[in-house]
């Protein structure tokens, strides 16, 4: 198979959590499978300045060569627009250097870039959607529609998801609820190539059979949990979409049936934001242990959990949404308890009973769903880490992006 030349662009940093588990590790393994793979992304100063001289070594080690910007957040939507225009010159000169043969674009900004590679050099595009990025700006209170500066914003991308969607040679998207949302709308051709792709993981790392027990247990100890204790894991960042309220609230119901729980915050958010909301809900700091991981840590923690917990606000925008940490977590064999009508988290959970799913966020709901945590815990890990394997593994993803690949390039050389 010759090589694939690939430049792959992407509004978010390779330094930010979702750079480094949600696009290094799929383009690692392309490299290794003979890819020459570029990079263009935009990283935030301070996350560049810890993380920059790892990051840069791991892409380096796999021959995978980054360029980068600083990201301007300030004037908004101005700074966006100086952001898309050094994206391009930079995109442009690497077209001219190397002889790209795809244009892998990583949600909407970056795509704005990749449609105008396609019209000036014929490359071929990858429009990696993400989700429906607008909507989530809208829904997520970030662009506020009485603002006609924003009204104008949001219509001028909703314009451009038909023609990313229309003008794409293929199109990745992370549920099958979204595709099945895209196929319904009529401005659509009916050829689009759209494959499912979720936020995949990988299962070398969040591996449970690899979790060291004295290192596990020396953890639990600092940590302050006790055998006995029934642990509740969060996982992850919170802010727009995840409801911390409900959550704790949730926890609140769980600790009247069991009076040894303890709500496990593994995140990098303050940690006042959670103990202040806590206090507001009448629950004890004590029961409360907020704790920030590195990656390599991470399996360790999911797993001193009996169960996760994440409940997302349910928005039209959550159709096209695969939380990352789903796959984490089943891959260390614990079972989850979420909201339904988020992409395909509640179908996967229900169908493979890897969990349970809240019907709404009524005392009667969190009742039904604490009455099944017993018969949660006994759950089979090893169903759980098999269903997490079916749906979110790291190889299967790459092998889905890898064929994209091939099929786009068999399409660029019949068409010569």
């Amino acid at each position: 198979m010759s090589k694939i030349d690939i430049l792959y662009l992407s509004y978010d940093g390779m330094t930010d959590p979702l750079g480094e588990s949600q696009v290094i590790p799929y383009l690692k393994e392309l490299s290794k499978r003979g890819h020459v793979i570029s990079i263009i992304s935009f990283e935030k100063k301070n996350r560049f300045k810890i993380h920059n001289d790892r990051i840069k070594r791991g892409l380096e080690e796999n021959s995978i060569l980054w360029s980068y910007f600083f990201y301007t957040k300030t004037p908004p939507v101005f700074s966006t627009l100086y952001d898309i225009i050094r994206l391009r010159k930079k995109a442009k000169l690497i077209c001219k250097k190397n002889n790209v043969d795809v244009v892998h674009c990583r949600s909407y900004i970056a795509s704005l870039v990749g449609v105008f590679l396609k019209k000036k050099y014929a490359v071929k595009f990858l429009f990696d959607m993400r989700g429906f990025w607008a909507d989530e700006r809208v829904e997520g209170g970030l662009w506020n529609l009485k603002n006609p500066l924003y009204k104008l914003v949001y219509q001028f991308f909703k314009k451009k998801e038909i023609q990313f969607l229309n003008m794409s040679d293929s199109t990745v998207s992370l549920t099958v609820n979204a595709v099945n949302e895209i196929r319904s709308w009529k401005t659509i051709r009916s050829s689009l190539p759209i494959t499912v792709i979720p936020c995949c993981v990988d299962m070398e790392l969040f591996d449970r059979n690899k979790i060291n027990p004295i290192i596990k247990q020396n953890m639990k100890i600092k940590l302050g949990i006790t055998e006995d204790d029934m642990v509740l894991l969060y996982l992850g960042s919170i802010g727009t979409w995840y409801l911390l309220k409900e959550m704790l609230l949730f926890f609140k119901y769980l600790c009247s049936s069991y009076s040894n729980a303890k709500f496990l915050f593994v995140t990098a958010e303050q940690r006042k934001v959670i103990l202040d909301q806590a206090q507001a809900m009448d629950i004890s700091p004590h029961m409360l242990i907020i704790k920030e991981s590195s990656r390599q840590d991470m399996p360790y923690y999911i797993s001193m959990a009996h169960a996760a917990v994440f409940f997302i606000k349910p928005v039209y925008s959550k159709k096209a949404s695969s939380p990352t940490k789903q796959g984490e977590i089943m891959s260390m064999g614990i079972p989850i308890l979420c909201n339904k009508d988020i992409g395909d988290t509640d179908k996967i959970i229900e169908e493979n009973n890897c969990g349970a799913v809240v019907s709404n966020f009524s005392n009667d709901s969190f009742d039904d769903t604490i009455k099944k945590i017993d018969y949660l815990t006994t759950l089979d890990k090893n169903k759980i880490v098999e269903t997490a394997k079916n749906y979110f593994s790291l190889q299967h993803g790459v092998e889905k992006y890898n064929d994209i690949y091939v099929s786009l390039l068999k399409n660029k050389h019949s068409h010569k």
